[in-house]
């Protein structure tokens, strides 16, 4: 039997495959710069692949200090940052996920008046003065460590959860603490997964905080030394070979740089992707 092929679909694949190209094409057109020959690549007409092929670039990047400092430090502020809100944000949503929770209602009231309004810049940048948290590390950290809308999802995944396997574990002597530790983490990683890449990805990303609340030097991350490096053009190249530096420009040594940068996340979406579509799904419809 041959499947008929109806013009919608036709016109659907079309208007898909352009949009995938369209995502991809700056990814590419990255690659072929940083893959280029720096002089070579001022003169134009690089766009899919490299026309001089040299590691150059990646040669420059890799012996800049100021680059491995902030990719360490966005390794680290990433890696505390996501399993810390994880925490924090999946407890508070257990939490609020019982119906026996005191006040429970004015908790809910309150978590969502704070998606519509805030205080503002300038207040948020007196409160991290006053506690402390300027131009520290924590900065990244203790900020971001709670999220109404991600505890919106949990909480909506928390409740798809059978009460009979908690009601078991309450007769066997089970506290909260180790009911959400014991049966409700284990059973939500699909939930999880999902908002982790969602507070892995913001936090690798992240170069606001860094701007706001602190002196940059060594507590620059990785997308905030990228910008600079972008905007400003300056390179570390002290102790390289001037034959070397004579192959690269600007350009194409932040190119080398954004493809280094976004390695890691490549990577690590092929692994939770199995968990993605199910996360969002389940936790976004019930309730």
């Amino acid at each position: 039997m041959k499947k008929k092929v109806y013009t919608f679909d036709v016109v659907n694949y079309i208007l898909l495959g352009l949009f995938a190209l369209i995502t991809l094409y700056p990814f590419i057109y990255v690659i072929a710069g940083s893959f280029n020959d720096g002089m070579d690549y001022s003169g134009g007409g690089v766009w899919l692949v490299p026309r001089k092929v040299t590691l150059a670039n990646y040669k420059v990047v890799f012996s800049d200090n100021g680059f491995w400092k902030a990719f360490g430090l966005t390794i680290g502020v990433t890696i505390l940052g996501t399993f810390g809100a994880l925490a924090v944000t999946s407890a508070v949503a257990y939490a609020i996920s019982r119906k026996e929770l005191r006040f429970r209602n004015f908790f809910q009231i309150f978590n969502l008046i704070t998606m519509f309004f805030g205080g503002g810049l300038i207040p948020y940048f007196l409160i991290i003065v006053s506690l402390g948290l300027y131009d520290t590390f924590w900065v990244y950290i203790f900020p971001s460590l709670y999220s109404v809308y991600n505890m919106i999802i949990m909480q909506s995944f928390f409740k798809s959860i059978p009460e009979e396997m908690r009601e078991a574990a309450v007769m066997d002597g089970a506290g909260e603490l180790r009911i959400w530790l014991s049966i409700y983490l284990p059973l939500s990683k699909p939930v999880l997964a999902t908002v982790g890449l969602w507070l892995a990805t913001g936090f690798w990303n992240s170069y606001f905080s860094t701007m706001a609340y602190t002196r940059a030097g060594d507590l620059s991350t990785l997308q905030y030394f990228l910008m600079r490096m972008i905007k400003e053009a300056k390179v570390d190249t002290g102790g390289l070979d001037p034959s070397l530096i004579e192959q690269t420009t600007s350009t194409t040594i932040s190119f080398a740089a954004i493809v280094i940068a976004t390695l890691p996340i490549l990577f690590v979406y092929p692994f939770i992707q199995k968990y993605f579509s199910k996360g969002i799904m389940i936790g976004s419809l019930k309730g």
